[in-house]
């Protein structure tokens, strides 16, 4: 693993897949031109519409995401997280996807997200995930790489669940990725701590791309996109408009927090 910058790409995607996709790439070359290798797009970056919507449309949705991270990792020979995309399985519903793919345009890991946001939240926006998403059944995996480090997947609602995180670190994560398109009204009082939070307690970097803005009706996302070291400190965030949260990712600044405070060695329970 060597010194990179990482970027994480904040959108305000909409019920238009190709508008997504090119504003996705604009986005891309913008973090490309300032230096990043790993570039990290958010939960729903394709699409962000009505879930009927989203189920019909998830074959042309899945199909054209996943071209357009293997386009895009080797046009811009960057390694790729798309931070979430809905897959089509046999029960009519869908997974929610992340995948990275190498600047190679190979996939080399994929998780579908586990833990399925139903809420009803005090603003009056009632959210039931599970109506059309179907849960992952296994855990993320840690991808290991000699350039960009051991990577950990995860997806928005994940990072209320702190057990998954140290699942990640018990595998030897250096990097946990929290792709969101996290709630305005809850964005705002628990995004940044939950970051901080896995941060902290797995001494790990967080990269955290994230949707911004108003998307349809009245869906709105928090933004804040943000990469985390693994001391807790926010080294980028992008604000509340479309943009990218760029900083480094280095394994010195790992391996001094780490001896600093080397909480991972001093578990009692697995």
């Amino acid at each position: 693993m060597k010194p990179y910058l990482a970027a994480a790409i904040q959108m305000t995607s909409v019920p238009d897949l190709a508008k997504n996709l090119a504003e996705a790439e604009e986005l891309i070359d913008l973090a490309v031109r300032q230096g990043a290798e790993l570039v990290a797009l958010p939960e729903n970056f394709p699409f962000l519409g009505e879930e009927e919507e989203k189920v019909a449309r998830a074959e042309e949705i899945s199909s054209a995401s996943q071209k357009f991270l293997k386009t895009m990792a080797q046009r811009y020979q960057v390694a790729l997280l798309g931070g979430g995309f809905p897959v089509p399985v046999e029960t009519g519903k869908v997974l929610n996807t992340a995948v990275i793919v190498e600047p190679s345009g190979v996939e080399v890991a994929r998780y579908n997200k586990v833990h399925l946001f139903d809420v009803n939240l005090p603003d009056g926006n009632t959210y039931q995930e599970s109506s059309t998403v179907e849960a992952g059944d296994r855990l993320p995996a840690v991808y290991p790489s000699e350039t960009w480090g051991n990577l950990g997947l995860s997806v928005c609602y994940d990072v209320r669940f702190p057990e998954l995180y140290r699942h990640l670190s018990r595998q030897g994560a250096h990097v946990l990725f929290v792709p969101a398109a996290f709630t305005a009204y809850t964005g705002k009082d628990h995004w940044q701590i939950l970051l901080q939070a896995r941060a902290i307690e797995n001494t790990c970097y967080v990269v955290a791309p994230a949707q911004t803005g108003r998307h349809y009706g009245r869906r709105q996302s928090h933004g804040h996109a943000a990469i985390v070291d693994p001391w807790g400190m926010i080294l980028a965030d992008a604000g509340d408009k479309p943009g990218v949260a760029i900083a480094e990712i280095n394994p010195s600044r790992l391996e001094q927090v780490r001896r600093q405070m080397p909480s991972l060695e001093h578990r009692v329970f697995a």
